[in-house]
């Protein structure tokens, strides 16, 4: 019984709450979210450096997909009822600085950072992919469709960033490494707090 006297209120969203792991679905939107949020701020400080130039369709082509995935995840947070990560305002200064930091390295750097990035999070959206086969495929169906989407998006980002040279930038392993190093960091992080 709630508090006294307090009458329960139904749940305004669309999707229906019966049923799912609200933890576990908490923790996927959460981090979902935070990571297309630094993605388009990713992307936002490549065009601000790239975008007059030869790349700069390119980058913008990838950006309006982010853009896209960002809206997703918005109206999923509403729907779902998943308060953001307290990290957005860090996520939004630190995407930008690496996006206009890796291009100002050149269209190389620009493509291994998104190479670097793309990767990364294809492994976490298929990590999530396999959580919500295994606690319910058809009880998740439209996230699971949701997820399968932008994963497959964000490979072919992570293929025109290997096309456009990005293995050529000086130093990419190591270039690689710490941005992928700095994913894994990040989505710990939001996926917690």
């Amino acid at each position: 019984v709630p508090g006294a006297g307090a009458a329960l209120r139904p749940c305004s969203s669309r999707v229906a709450q019966g049923g799912i792991d609200k933890p576990v679905i908490d923790r996927i939107i959460r981090v979902d979210h935070a990571g297309e949020y630094g993605a388009n701020r990713i992307y936002a400080g490549q065009m601000a450096v790239l975008g007059r130039s030869s790349v700069g369709p390119v980058i913008q082509q990838m950006w309006n997909q982010e853009k896209n995935h960002l809206k997703k995840f918005n109206e999923l947070m509403v729907a779902y009822r998943v308060r953001p990560t307290v990290l957005l305002p860090f996520w939004n200064v630190a995407g930008f600085v690496l996006g206009a930091g890796s291009a100002l390295l050149g269209k190389k750097g620009a493509m291994a950072c998104t190479v670097a990035v793309e990767e990364s999070i294809s492994e976490h959206y298929n990590n999530q992919i396999r959580t919500l086969i295994e606690e319910d495929p058809e009880k998740y169906k439209e996230l699971l469709q949701v997820i399968k989407q932008f994963r497959d998006e964000e490979q072919e980002h992570h293929d025109i960033g290997l096309e456009h040279d990005a293995e050529a930038t000086p130093a990419y392993s190591v270039l690689k490494t710490a941005i992928q190093l700095g994913c894994k960091a990040a989505i710990f992080l939001s996926e917690r707090i």
